[in-house]
């Protein structure tokens, strides 16, 4: 395997984390001829390893992405007036909001990092931010490949000078969180084939595009602008082997949602998600503050998701998501491929 990862299909599945991205759909992925990621975000160590062990046990080339460690911190009386903010909303459920702020959760990092250390996983990606060049160094020692996602030239020329051996350049028309490393500033509006050529001109490591991929032609675009492979997530979320729920799955092409918007109220991290009533209402008070927004409104979003509430879930979509299908992931993958 080489540190450039060349596939016979130049479209990748892109990690979804929270349940989208199943081992199955790792394992279709990589037959098809691209390559599919697990999303260890928000696993346990536990969870992850077991899921490792499934799609090793494939044969399949895989990879494995880790949310790099870039807290935003919050205030108590901040991360409470939000809190009181959103309680209606909880009562109607049931459910007790945290009062206390979970600022250094760190996603059990180090447990992660050292299962793919000794998992020796064929490529690695992080996304929020950097690893430490340890860290990067120790992964490429036991044969893998370290991919960092990037939104800005300036990212990419901080991860080169890292030593990240493939650039994941996402666009902010992806869905889900962003890869922002700098969540408090508002994202520039940049198609994905001119952030392509801004990085291309400040580094020249190998590029996989991402970001608003819903058809053959904007595939095309990415790679005529300078990317190796373009890497989709949301037009894979109503395939057979997507574990997306199926209130978020229905919402894709219900009409009543009509657009995407970011939105920081869900997690205290900006994202990309089909708007609906809780980004409407909640968004002018959200405060930033990941992972601990995100822990305060888990128990409701997963509440609205037992109970097909659409109007409190985080319906996570790029803005191509009218292009998402029910069929295999292969014939996505291959559809989307440039002719």
């Amino acid at each position: 395997m080489t540190r450039e990862l060349a596939t016979d299909l130049p479209v990748w599945a892109a990690p979804m984390a929270g349940g989208p991205s199943t081992v199955g759909l790792v394992i279709a992925a990589a037959r098809a001829g691209g390559l599919g990621f697990l999303a260890g975000g928000y696993k346990t160590p536990d969870a992850l390893a077991a899921q490792l062990t499934e799609v090793r046990a494939s044969g399949v080339a895989y990879g494995v992405n880790l949310f790099a460690p870039n807290p935003i911190a919050i205030k108590q009386l901040d991360y409470l007036a939000y809190a009181r903010v959103l309680q209606p909303e909880a009562d109607r459920y049931g459910i007790a909001l945290g009062d206390e702020p979970r600022n250094t959760d760190d996603d059990a990092w180090n447990a992660k990092l050292e299962l793919l250390l000794e998992a020796r996983v064929p490529v690695v990606s992080f996304t929020f931010g950097l690893p430490d060049a340890d860290a990067v160094r120790a992964l490429q020692t036991v044969g893998s490949v370290v991919a960092q996602t990037v939104t800005t030239p300036g990212e990419a020329v901080a991860a080169a000078e890292l030593g990240a051996d493939l650039l994941i350049v996402q666009a902010p028309a992806a869905g889900g969180h962003s890869a922002t490393f700098t969540p408090e500033q508002v994202q520039e509006a940049v198609g994905l084939p001119d952030l392509i050529s801004t990085v291309r001109d400040v580094v020249a490591l190998p590029i996989i595009a991402a970001g608003g991929i819903a058809s053959s032609g904007d595939s095309a675009a990415a790679i005529n602008a300078g990317a190796r492979t373009v890497m989709v997530g949301t037009a894979l979320l109503r395939t057979h082997e997507s574990g997306a729920s199926e209130p978020h799955k229905a919402a894709l092409i219900d009409p009543r949602f009509g657009e995407t918007a970011l939105t920081k109220a869900f997690t205290g991290r900006p994202a990309r998600g089909l708007r609906n009533y809780f980004i409407d209402r909640y968004e002018g008070s959200a405060p930033l503050g990941y992972p601990a927004i995100h822990h305060l409104t888990s128990p409701l979003r997963k509440a609205a998701t037992a109970a097909n509430d659409t109007t409190l879930i985080h319906l996570w979509a790029g803005t191509g998501y009218r292009a998402a299908q029910a069929e295999p992931a292969a014939t996505t993958l291959k559809r989307l491929a440039p002719s």
